[in-house]
């Protein structure tokens, strides 16, 4: 069906294994790391990192999958007998060949990726990282009411430190601090053991200088110009968004005296 996921965003940060991908038309994915989902994908698309000088952070290749086994690293790649992981097991990808994209799909603030697994109609009418997102259908509506407000916003932001591992549903960057937006289903996290993970998630969040807004399911299906505004009413408290490319963006269209448009300072100045 059209609106199960198929489509597999897989990261490259090496020239050889785009070149295998290219060439021998296969990938590998670790097993103990591949995603759950990775036996309903059909196609894979390559996202690269900075190793790849001006093509960095962006897809612009992919190609439909006919075949997935499972090899020893050494038996994918012989030459390299003596690596430390060359008896571990990794997923093979057998691609048919790789395709250009019309336009490529840029993340905007280069983040690096694992995977992300996601429709084929997204796919095709991304035109950046966050449009291939498919968690929820509450992230998508709260999504796309950000890009109508030019909010300027990561979905599925990972905060690392020491123990703890969080992912931010959408993380949106500002001067004077940043904000963790959440969409909660009415009934997951009413749920005890949800509830105190979610108070030690903004606990941590908060004292990191972090604003978490919250928003429910009811409020976003019949809310959502409030929520919208709760959301921008906070971005300009924190003195407004910071770009990417390092300007500050003032998006209340309620006052005046705001400009609409970017600041021509930067956020040191």
């Amino acid at each position: 069906m059209e609106a199960e996921k198929s489509v597999l965003i897989a990261i490259v940060n090496n020239g050889r294994d785009l070149h295998i991908a290219n060439t021998e038309h296969w990938y590998r994915i670790p097993v103990k790391s591949a995603p759950k989902e990775l036996d309903r994908m059909r196609y894979i698309a390559f996202y690269l990192t900075s190793a790849f000088g001006e093509k960095k952070w962006s897809i612009n290749q992919w190609a439909e999958i006919n075949e997935i086994s499972i090899a020893k690293r050494s038996d994918l790649l012989p030459h390299e007998i003596d690596h430390p992981r060359s008896d571990e097991l990794y997923f093979k990808l057998n691609i048919n060949e790789l395709k250009y994209l019309p336009n490529s799909i840029i993340s905007n603030r280069g983040r690096r990726i694992v995977f992300i697994t996601t429709t084929l109609s997204k796919f095709k009418a991304a035109k950046e990282l966050n449009d291939l997102f498919h968690e929820s259908p509450l992230e998508d509506k709260l999504w796309y009411e950000f890009k109508k407000s030019k909010i300027d916003a990561e979905r599925q932001y990972y905060i690392a430190e020491e123990k703890v591992n969080y992912c931010l549903d959408f993380a949106i960057f500002c001067k004077d601090g940043n904000i963790d937006a959440e969409c909660d289903g009415d009934t997951w996290h009413i749920q005890r053991e949800i509830a105190i993970s979610d108070n030690e998630r903004n606990n941590f969040l908060a004292s990191r200088g972090w604003s978490i807004l919250r928003f429910t399911g009811k409020q976003i299906n019949e809310m959502m110009p409030d929520c919208v505004e709760q959301v921008k009413y906070t971005i300009d408290r924190l003195g407004g968004i910071v770009t990417p490319d390092g300007n500050i963006l003032r998006i209340n269209e309620n006052d005046p005296n705001t400009p609409k448009q970017l600041d021509l300072f930067k956020p040191n100045d």
